[in-house]
């Protein structure tokens, strides 16, 4: 490569309805990477629900045109001068979590998620859905073997986000645990909590995510609105509907936690405190992740192995991608590969 090479790229150039053609395809130039960066030749990268929410405007912008993408598995091809980490060659993750300050009371306490100086892949900076991306390299991950590139992709974001909110979810050993919403990052959750001997339930509106939680393990699979036939220990919400707020803390056992794994979420309605909290029930969000959540995760998955449903497309058809996102025609992950 020389200075002034381009690559193909989607930038968001306008946020709204994806029927509103938010993303444009483009020709940007390929970025150079600061000193403590790696250059990546992007070999795929996942589409997750996050990048609906930056190209929707559901999150604020910003960054202007930003190049979304955040589930990025590439090839390390450049590195900035202070990088001595990875070298040229190198297979790396590059995730949604890129930069914290280190200093501010949160870090020091190992909570960098909630950094007030944080910046995210595809949301501050560009991201993956080009042919070339850059990262910090003190916020790369190396990759478990074992996978297909279409298959570590989903687990940099869906399957990190997953685990930190298992974890907040607070689920006893062999517990009872409820999933609301069975997308890319619920279909690697239930496969992470099954392999730590839960009985996990799931609630879901599409037949074709039932069907694949029943093959994955899952104990039942009915309606998002419908009761599970037990009461849970813990329940997670990765479906964006607040609605659904009320019957999966109504569903909780006593003593039980709620996780609410999304970034953005629709208004819920009005609880009652009686029914949906007392008896020490628990609402609780999560917020991004660290990077010792990344490390955690993807040691279990290189220990466990994880099966990951991935429809794949073209680079050239992110836009198709995040449509059938929103429109609830992906079942597990859409991967983008250039």
């Amino acid at each position: 490569m020389s200075a002034g090479d381009t690559m193909r790229a989607w930038q968001v150039q306008r946020p709204g309805p994806m029927r509103s053609n938010p993303l444009r395809r483009s020709r940007i130039a390929i970025p150079v990477p600061a000193p403590d960066e790696l250059l990546v030749r992007v070999r795929c990268c996942g589409v997750c629900r996050t990048d609906l929410h930056v190209a929707e405007g559901d999150l604020a912008v910003h960054r202007e045109h930003v190049v979304p993408g955040h589930e990025v598995v590439g090839e390390v091809v450049a590195t900035g001068d202070a990088v001595t980490e990875f070298a040229a060659g190198a297979l790396v993750g590059v995730a949604w979590l890129r930069h914290t300050c280190g200093q501010c009371r949160y870090c020091r306490r190992g909570a960098e998620n909630l950094c007030p100086q944080s910046r995210y892949t595809g949301w501050d900076c560009d991201g993956g859905y080009a042919e070339y991306a850059v990262a910090p390299a003190a916020y790369v991950h190396p990759l478990p073997i074992g996978y297909r590139d279409i298959e570590l992709a989903p687990l940099l974001c869906a399957g990190i986000i997953g685990y930190r909110a298992l974890v907040s979810a607070a689920l006893p050993p062999g517990g009872r645990l409820g999933i609301y919403g069975f997308g890319g990052s619920a279909h690697i959750c239930a496969q992470v909590a099954i392999a730590q001997v839960a009985e996990v339930h799931v609630m879901t509106r599409g037949a074709a995510a039932r069907e694949l939680a029943l093959q994955l393990g899952a104990a039942s699979a009915q309606g998002s609105d419908d009761p599970p036939p037990v009461p849970l220990d813990s329940a997670i919400l990765f479906a964006p509907a607040g609605g659904l707020v009320l019957p999966a803390l109504a569903a909780l056992d006593r003593g039980g936690t709620l996780a609410v794994a999304g970034i953005h979420l629709t208004d819920i309605p009005a609880l009652n405190y009686q029914r949906h909290l007392f008896q020490e029930r628990r609402l609780r969000s999560v917020t991004s992740n660290t990077r010792a959540d990344a490390r955690e995760f993807l040691a279990f998955v290189a220990e466990h192995r994880i099966r990951l449903s991935t429809t794949e497309y073209p680079l050239d058809a992110a836009d198709r991608a995040l449509t059938d996102l929103a429109e609830g025609r992906v079942t597990g992950a859409a991967v983008l590969m250039p």
